[in-house]
């Protein structure tokens, strides 16, 4: 059944998701709109989120974001990309980065060229051919070299990040109102959410409503009983702890992904500190002891007790329920090994924007909305669990579990794929591209039985040629990046 017109926009939570809805609706759809977010004093934000991927970029520049007075605010630095250590065998890493490797052609991938290259022994390592991945292990950043803009994202402080959507929102006159939800009154005839009453007697009406409450999804779960998919027979990880350290170091451009015997670790560098935490399977070890282990990993003096998070991977399966929508964790939660969580959020804004129901929210809408919402969670589940499944490990129960464990028919299909044609297809909706495929795959040792025939198109002297002039040209850009400490002092220097 249609409702009519929308007009009150009504954001239960704030943190990083619902500081950034927030801003959006105001500052890109305010006109003729009410917005109001309550959030509770009382109740704390899980804000760990403090890695992201280039999407981010895409909503900063619609909000028109100042980079520099941001960086300053937030204390951030920039991001290349991850490094993957002991997660295909121990001791043994690679980087995953924001950057294309090579060049390929219409019909294969740069990676069938390289393929060919490291049978005739002309090829290095697959990420010299890729000026971002190079840059990061060099320590080095820029926004651009050779007037041609490097691919990046941002390490920032996520309670600093929503204190700036706050801001941005409130001129955007958005209301705030701190408070205790302590009931939700439905419609009887439609279902749908009419009101909240808070703890203070006030009585809160709105014709859309979205759920920024985290995981315990206050308004889509407990209101509207709205069911999960539960993703833990491919993700076994059911538990975080997380603590902030002093930085011991200067910056560097890229996170850290660190496997451990019973889960990973992460290390995500800021200006002037170091967010840390330990992802992991409480069936394989205690949180007892995943706080022991994470504090004798970690570097630095401690900023933050270690604070213990319990989670379940999956995601609703209705992202937009009724005239709720959910963001953030309250939709869904899939760990955060490539920083996922906050481009996940702002695909569902920028869904909800592109399909604002101003007329009055529709089925049709909705259907469409949870489709796509599902359909993205989905090809980064399958990603996150490639990680898992594909490695060599056998020094411990968990990982012997997580390369042993049946996976969905999905990502079964594009390993398949890979391992006897080196083929790759970028599917509708699907974050991580061919190259960010290849990588993952080619970094924990799925090497391809064939290449493309096309490349057979060049002579061994013109691939030879092809493969240096590119590895040479990565190289020769990165000389002229400056240290990335460098380049943050400078950049933010006539914020500060």
């Amino acid at each position: 059944m249609d409702k009519p017109s929308v007009e009150k926009i009504v954001i239960v939570g704030g943190g990083t998701a619902g500081w950034l809805a927030a801003a959006s609706i105001s500052k890109l759809l305010g006109d003729n709109l009410q917005v109001t977010l309550i959030e509770s004093d009382e109740i704390g934000t899980i804000g760990v989120g403090e890695a992201t991927i280039p999407t981010m970029l895409v909503l900063h520049h619609l909000l028109k974001i100042n980079e520099q007075e941001f960086m300053s605010a937030v204390n951030g630095s920039f991001k290349l990309g991850i490094s993957f250590e002991n997660w295909r065998a121990l001791n043994e890493k690679y980087i995953h980065s924001f950057g294309l490797t090579g060049k390929g052609c219409w019909a294969a991938g740069f990676h069938h060229f390289w393929l060919k290259g490291k049978k005739l022994g002309l090829s290095d390592d697959f990420g010299n051919y890729c000026t971002e991945l190079m840059a990061a292990k060099s320590d080095r950043f820029a926004i651009s070299v050779d007037n041609e803009k490097l691919n990046y994202a941002y390490h920032f402080d996520a309670g600093l990040y929503a204190k700036f959507m706050r801001k941005i929102a409130e001129e955007s006159n958005v209301k705030r109102i701190q408070g205790k939800i302590i009931n939700v009154t439905t419609d009887e005839t439609t279902g749908f959410i009419s009101t909240l009453d808070l703890q203070s007697g006030e009585q809160i009406q709105g014709d859309l409503f979205i759920d920024c409450s985290g995981f315990a999804g206050l308004i889509i779960e407990k209101a509207l009983n709205t069911k999960f998919d539960d993703w833990s027979e491919w993700l076994p990880c059911n538990r975080a702890v997380a603590v902030q350290t002093a930085s011991t170091s200067e910056p560097a451009p890229y996170t850290r992904a660190i496997a451990r015997d019973a889960g990973w670790q992460w290390k995500i560098p800021l200006q002037s500190r170091v967010g840390n935490g330990l992802v992991y399977c409480s069936r394989y070890i205690s949180d007892t002891e995943a706080e022991s282990l994470l504090l004798s990993k970690v570097d630095g003096s401690l900023l933050t007790k270690p604070r213990l998070i319990k989670f379940r991977t999956g995601q609703r399966k209705l992202h937009w329920n009724k005239n709720c929508i959910a963001l953030g964790l309250a939709a869904g939660f899939v760990e955060p090994l490539e920083s996922t969580s906050i481009h996940m959020v702002q695909k569902g804004i920028i869904r909800l924007l592109q399909m604002f129901p101003r007329e009055g929210i529709k089925a049709a809408d909705r259907n469409e909305f949870n489709y796509q919402m599902r359909e993205e969670f989905l090809f980064i589940r399958d990603f996150i669990v490639l990680h898992y499944h594909l490695t060599e490990r056998t020094d411990t129960s968990f990982w012997n579990h997580c390369r042993s464990m049946a996976i969905p028919e999905t990502l079964r299909h594009r390993l398949d794929l890979f391992r006897e044609s080196g083929r790759i297809f970028q599917k509708d909706r699907d974050l991580f591209a061919e190259n960010s495929w290849a990588q993952v795959m080619l970094g924990q040792g799925l090497m391809p039985a064939h290449y493309h025939p096309i490349v057979n198109m060049m002579t061994d002297a013109d691939l030879s040629s092809f493969l240096k002039d590119i590895e040479g040209r990565a190289t020769r850009r990165v000389t002229q990046l400056p240290k990335h400490k460098q380049f943050i002092d400078r950049y933010c220097k006539a914020i500060v």
